[in-house]
């Protein structure tokens, strides 16, 4: 599983940057080569530490996947709207019942994934669940959905490309409360990302 390889190179590299005087430096090297892997050219242009943060600023190049008629035109529209106030995601508050139910029933499927015996009386899931951001009543609505059986397949078949995105942040967030990804969720995860892709290339 993916997580079972980056996890410890990404343990290695915090090692390394304790361990040297010059972690500004092998920083800025890491941040350029493993955005490189996601075949994302970027180079750090600012890097300081303050507030017990570490403030960053990038200039990306176009993407490898990324064609040159959709480069110009992310910067086209960049350039053009860069003033104006945009949501950057669609928020749950923002969606139809009816999305809303697709939402329930996709993190349930992705719940039930991981661990088909898990139940949201579990105090500790609900925190977490909360702690991403889905309020009191969202996650009682997922639990409901999970005492109902519900394929992956019929609900993908229509799903909007931004209730895709919604969904797959909070299904990755809740596949590695465990730290693990197991197969089943792996499967869910890539059938979710699977709409976001098939729209894109649409």
């Amino acid at each position: 599983m993916l997580d079972r390889l980056v996890r410890p190179l990404v343990r290695t590299q915090i090692q390394l940057l304790a361990q040297t005087q010059s972690a500004s430096t092998r920083l800025i090297s890491m941040i350029s080569q493993w955005l490189g892997y996601l075949g994302v050219q970027a180079q750090v242009t600012h890097l300081k530490a303050q507030d017990g943060k570490v403030q960053i600023a990038l200039a990306v190049g176009r993407p490898q996947q990324c064609s040159e008629q959709e480069w110009q035109q992310i910067l086209h529209n960049i350039e053009q709207h860069s003033n104006t106030a945009e949501p950057a995601e669609l928020t749950y508050a923002a969606m139809s019942r009816a999305q809303q139910i697709k939402v329930h029933r996709l993190l349930a499927h992705v719940i039930q994934a991981g661990n088909p015996d898990t139940a949201l009386n579990d105090s500790d899931l609900r925190q977490r669940l909360q702690a991403m951001g889905m309020d009191a009543v969202m996650v009682s609505e997922i639990n409901t959905a999970m005492k109902v059986p519900t394929l992956l397949e019929p609900l993908l078949s229509d799903l909007e490309p931004e209730v895709a995105a919604f969904v797959l942040s909070r299904a990755i967030g809740i596949a590695l409360i465990d730290r693990e990804i197991s197969q089943d969720e792996d499967s869910a995860l890539k059938a979710i990302y699977g709409v976001l892709e098939t729209r894109a290339k649409g």
